[in-house]
């Protein structure tokens, strides 16, 4: 929902609606946070802050997957799933493509068709406008909006690419891990942190002809788990097979991550990881805001088109460079 250029914005009033579930004040709220305005971005501050209260109960699901793995079908069977059984899901689905021309965002929807069409479910395309792993920037803020509204399962979906896994980790309670069947040479080729990170390994398009290959390629990934740390001490990644076609293994699925819900809640660590995930928040927010600062200040933008151009010539190294241009913000 498109904002009023020259209203000034109620954050009480946006406040308000959004605790009564109004699909529309969310959309505008995450629009207000997604927006570069500067004060839309105070405002979206002053919003966060007002609902923070209302935040931190939802199951938060970070979803990965190499391209064509099924990351959007698979969220559509499991929305659908958890929507049948009461509950209220959140999709915030990361674009890489261009936030001008909206790129996949019409494909993702069109991959979730049942859960776009229910009442119960809020997605939220969102470009990641060039941001370093994939992840969009305000995802965070908008998975907090997203619990204040009443939803209490959001479910992340990244890109799949890049460094995505490690942010999407750094803001959800689960992670999962999506892999096609036929491990084989595609074993060999699995990125080892994405699989030291994954809470769950989860082989999709276990369905006809596939259900063996699955079901080889998920002993395979249990024996290369069997050979690494797990992410935690209280949890052991477990590996199974499922098919977002057909629906088969979802529920399963599901049942694992209340199962590391209660693992973690047991432990304490929970509270701990969520704990930490609030201190790496604000220590990203700080590197926005500093580089924010270095492009909105016109004398500071030409003083550091000099430094580039010393670096580039080689007259300066590039570690004084980045000592004089620190010493500006001081």
């Amino acid at each position: 929902m498109p904002l009023p250029k020259n209203a000034p914005l109620d954050v009480k009033t946006i406040a308000k609606d959004l605790r009564s579930g109004h699909r529309a004040a969310l959309a505008r709220a995450i629009t207000l946070i997604e927006s570069r305005r500067g004060d839309h971005q105070a405002a979206a501050r002053d919003l966060v802050q007002a609902l923070l209260r209302e935040t931190g109960k939802a199951i938060r699901v970070g979803i990965t997957g190499s391209p064509g793995v099924g990351k959007s079908t698979t969220i559509d069977a499991l929305g659908m799933f958890l929507i049948e059984r009461g509950h209220k899901v959140a999709v915030l689905a990361v674009d890489p493509s261009s936030a001008r021309t909206g790129g996949s965002i019409l494909g993702d929807k069109t991959r979730m068709a049942r859960l776009s069409a229910s009442d119960s479910a809020f997605i939220r395309p969102s470009p990641t406008s060039g941001t370093l792993g994939g992840v969009a920037a305000k995802t965070r803020e908008a998975m907090l909006l997203c619990e204040a509204a009443g939803f209490d399962v959001v479910l992340v979906e990244t890109v799949g690419i890049g460094q995505s896994e490690t942010a999407v980790c750094d803001m959800t309670d689960f992670f999962l891990a999506l892999m096609l069947p036929g491990a084989g040479d595609e074993l060999q080729g699995i990125k080892k942190g994405l699989v030291e990170l994954a809470d769950m390994i989860a082989i999709n398009k276990a369905d006809g002809d596939n259900i063996k290959r699955a079901n080889l390629a998920a002993g395979e990934y249990r024996s290369a788990l069997h050979i690494l740390t797990p992410r935690s001490e209280h949890w052991q990644p477990p590996v199974l097979t499922y098919s977002a076609l057909t629906g088969a293994g979802i529920e399963t699925l599901w049942q694992k991550i209340l199962d590391h819900r209660t693992a973690m809640n047991a432990s304490g660590e929970f509270t701990t990881r969520r704990q930490g995930q609030q201190v790496k928040w604000m220590w990203s927010m700080l590197e926005q805001l500093t580089m924010a600062r270095l492009r909105s200040d016109a004398s500071v933008r030409a003083k550091v088109k000099r430094i580039e151009t010393e670096v580039a010539g080689g007259r300066i190294s590039p570690a004084l460079a980045a000592e004089q241009v620190a010493e500006m913000l001081r």
